[in-house]
C-alpha cells in the first residue's frame, strides 16, 4: 500500500495512556488526530479491537492505524489516526463559566440526544465504554455534532443467561462466576452500583454518566 505521512502540530492531550496530537496529512492537508500509546507486546489492544467495530456519526471515527518505535528504544506504540473535532464538551462548559453564562438548553438536549444515540448504539453491540465524562465528548462548535472518544477502558460485556461479563484482551469468554472490576470510570460520573463496589454490573452503568 502507499505510504502516508503525518507532520505533528502540536500535542493536544495527555494521561497515563499516552499521548493525543493534531497532526496534518502532508499528501492531502486532511487534519487528523493521533492518539499515540504504549503497546505491550504480550497483549492485543482492546481499544483498537473495540474502534474497529464502530461505524456511528456520534462516535468518533478510526481512519487508520500503524505502529511505531521510539529512537534508542525497544518500546512499541500504538498510533491511532482519528478523525479531528477541535472541542470538548468540558472545554466549552468551562468558557461557559469563565462568562459566567449559561449553555442555552436547547444544545443541552441536543448534546444529550447525540449521546444517548452513541450510548444505544454500543449497548447494541454489548460494548460498555466506562470512562463516559465531559472531557471525552467531542464537539464540532459549527455543526454542534458531538462525537464519544477514548475507548481505552471499554469492554466488550458478553450475556450468560442475562448476565453481562467482561471479555478480556485475549477476546476469552469468562466464566459468570468471575467478576468485572468496579473501581472503573471517572470519580464524579461514576454510576451508583460503582460507587458501592458491585462486579456484576451491565452496560447500564453508562447512563448516569450522561
Amino acid at each position: 500500500g502507499r505510504t502516508i505521512h503525518y507532520h505533528v502540530e502540536r500535542q493536544i492531550g495527555y494521561g497515563s495512556f499516552g499521548a493525543v496530537f493534531h497532526v496534518v496529512v502532508v499528501e492531502t492537508g486532511e487534519v487528523v488526530a493521533i492518539k499515540k500509546i504504549f503497546q505491550d507486546k504480550r497483549i492485543k489492544n482492546r481499544e483498537l479491537q473495540i474502534m474497529r467495530q464502530l461505524h456511528h456519526a456520534n462516535i468518533v471515527q478510526l481512519k487508520h492505524c500503524f505502529y511505531s518505535h521510539v529512537d534508542n528504544s525497544d518500546d512499541l506504540y500504538l498510533n491511532l489516526v482519528l478523525e479531528f473535532v477541535p472541542q470538548t464538551i468540558y472545554g466549552v462548559v468551562c468558557q461557559m463559566k469563565e462568562r459566567r453564562a449559561r449553555l442555552p438548553m436547547i444544545y443541552v438536549k441536543l448534546y444529550v440526544y447525540q449521546l444517548c444515540c452513541a450510548l444505544g448504539y454500543l449497548h447494541s453491540l454489548g460494548i460498555c465504554h466506562r470512562d463516559i465524562k465531559p472531557q471525552n465528548v467531542l464537539l464540532h462548535p459549527s455543526t454542534h455534532v458531538i462525537k464519544l472518544c477514548d475507548f481505552g477502558r471499554s469492554v466488550i460485556m458478553l450475556i450468560y443467561s442475562g448476565i453481562f461479563t467482561e471479555m478480556t484482551h485475549s477476546a476469552k469468554m469468562l466464566q459468570p462466576s468471575e467478576p468485572n472490576v468496579s473501581y472503573i470510570c471517572s470519580r464524579f460520573y461514576r454510576a451508583p452500583e460503582l460507587i458501592l463496589g458491585a462486579t456484576d454490573y451491565t452496560t447500564a452503568i453508562g447512563i448516569p454518566s450522561t
